[in-house]
């Protein structure tokens, strides 16, 4: 009786305390659980190399259109032993707030090498890199790439996600055939869905029409 009653507090406390997210919005998980993620900034493996604000768990939120396109597009690698990975999709303002905040102290380059070795951390706004206001924080942009289903491992791209320089525009010239292949499938297989790029990296993309085209949003990413 104890260990019933116990179970039924744990389950109640889950669903008074449990997130709900704002109308239009979903956990990617809920319309596709084979979709892989790792959210850099939930962890220290990012540019600035701590964990972002507002990042509580390693959970993908998305608009529901942006999840039933990107549903779509595991169906078809599917097919081919592939699967979408996402880096970062729905991101608070209170991250975007944090990147802004950290690139005003121009001493704190503790990532330097790893993400932006060519490029002075005083260039990065200039340079589109880092910005007061991110698409991401409307719910419909996510950064992605394409992995092996059955190992996790991803396809080379070339360059690593939120690498900092000309090496991660799409179209750079000076990677290998196969590097290139990869970068086109994945920019071909979003622009099919509805997708549009970003000129400067390779794994950012946009929804077409997205919901909430002029909306901000700065609710936590946790479960």
């Amino acid at each position: 009786m104890k260990n019933l009653l116990f179970l039924l507090t744990v389950i109640i406390s889950f669903t008074l305390y449990a997130q709900k997210l704002p109308e239009g919005f979903v956990y990617l998980s809920d319309v596709d659980a084979t979709i892989k993620s790792e959210l850099r900034y939930f962890s220290n493996n990012n540019f600035i190399g701590k964990k972002i604000d507002g990042y509580y768990a390693n959970c993908v939120i998305v608009t529901k259109e942006t999840a039933d396109a990107l549903q779509k597009i595991q169906s078809t690698l599917a097919k081919k032993g592939l699967s979408l990975k996402i880096f970062d999709a729905y991101r608070p303002q209170q991250a975007v707030n944090h990147f802004v905040k950290w690139a005003k102290v121009l001493n704190d380059t503790l990532m330097k090498q790893q993400f932006y070795p060519k490029v002075h951390k005083s260039a990065l706004f200039n340079s589109g890199y880092i910005a007061s206001r991110s698409g991401h924080t409307r719910g419909s942009t996510v950064d992605l790439t394409i992995v092996d289903a059955k190992t996790g491992k991803e396809l080379d791209m070339g360059s690593p996600f939120d690498f900092f320089g000309v090496e991660s525009h799409p179209f750079y010239k000076n990677i290998s055939e196969n590097q290139k292949e990869n970068r086109f499938y994945l920019r071909k297989i979003m622009l099919a869905n509805n997708f549009k790029p970003y000129d400067n990296e390779w794994w950012h993309f946009t929804l077409r029409n997205e919901p909430f085209p002029k909306t901000y949003f700065n609710f936590p990413i946790k479960d």
